[in-house]
């Protein structure tokens, strides 16, 4: 990536003295998420780890990646370089401010990136230049919701590039893979992408799997999944049953951590469905490396922190 040698593209706006505490929140909410995974995914990863068959590849670089996870919570640094696409998911109260969250979040970004916790990921996709704050059309991104509650919840993912590389679309029915417009055809397209992702997404990975809608809204709402914790229970029996079941098979591939071969492809699948158009029937998922970074935390209005949502 070019890096900008007259600086920023885009000035961080300023942060006035009434929002200051909003602006530390989200600037700790961003060295956290960066630096330190939540125990869901610690444990998942101990898990993947202890199914690795001794003296491995696949066992090897579970290891490595734990020790990773160690050392980078240690020195606060960031689990991996790519720091990936920032992703704010954020619900308010009715007629909360969004508009100056945004500015405060931005500035946050800006100060997180020049402080070493954020990697100079903002690439303009004309010029190549790189705003070297990580502000520019499209970064960071939010998802705002309204919620009927006196509080923020604030939840922050960053996926990298790599991951970000193996998503994939499906159309069914799909005749190459055999796969009608049914459950059973959703589960051949989901393997197929995991098949297909083997060694390039930084396995083992986390799908997010979304059933309907349409293709942005599919996009969308697969990443949305990413943040149910891994060792939660899908409130729809019949789609608690097609997660573990992909699981599983994907598990008995042998692919294995970062496609060495092993028992360790993901360590979790999360399906949502929703609504679609008579005419389309899309399957999309969105795949999630083993540096799952995200985190949340419930704040007052003035940005106050309650409590951290992934403990």
């Amino acid at each position: 990536m070019a890096t900008n040698p007259k600086g920023p593209l885009k000035n961080p706006p300023a942060v006035p003295p009434t929002h200051q505490t909003l602006f530390q929140t989200l600037l700790e909410l961003i060295r956290v998420t960066s630096t330190n995974l939540p125990p869901d995914v610690r444990t998942s990863v101990v898990s993947g780890l202890e199914k690795e068959k001794s003296g491995s590849a696949g066992e090897y670089a579970m290891k490595v990646i734990q020790r990773n996870i160690d050392i980078a919570c240690g020195v606060s640094q960031p689990l991996c370089q790519d720091t990936g696409s920032i992703l704010f998911f954020v619900k308010t109260p009715v007629g909360y401010d969004q508009i100056t969250f945004s500015e405060v979040a931005e500035a946050a970004v800006a100060r997180a990136t020049e402080l070493g916790y954020l990697r100079q990921n903002s690439v303009d996709s004309i010029t190549g230049q790189n705003s070297g704050n990580n502000l520019g059309p499209g970064t960071p991104t939010f998802y705002f919701e309204q919620h009927r509650a006196d509080h923020l919840d604030i939840r922050l993912t960053l996926k990298g590039g790599g991951c970000e590389n193996v998503g994939a679309q499906y159309s069914l029915p799909d005749n190459r893979l055999g796969a009608g417009r049914d459950i059973e055809g959703v589960r051949k397209v989901v393997l197929d992408a995991v098949f297909q992702a083997q060694g390039k997404g930084c396995g083992p990975g986390i799908l997010g799997v979304v059933i309907g809608g349409d293709r942005s809204t599919g996009y969308s709402y697969s990443k949305k999944m990413f943040l149910r914790p891994l060792d939660d229970e899908n409130p729809d029996p019949r789609l608690a049953e097609l997660e573990n079941r992909i699981l599983k098979e994907a598990n008995s591939l042998g692919i294995g951590p970062m496609g060495f071969g092993g028992n360790t492809t993901l360590l979790g699948v999360k399906i949502s469905a929703l609504n679609r158009l008579p005419a389309s029937f899309y399957v999309t998922v969105s795949y999630m490396c083993w540096a799952f970074r995200r985190q949340g935390i419930k704040t007052l209005p003035d940005g106050t922190i309650q409590g951290w949502i992934y403990q």
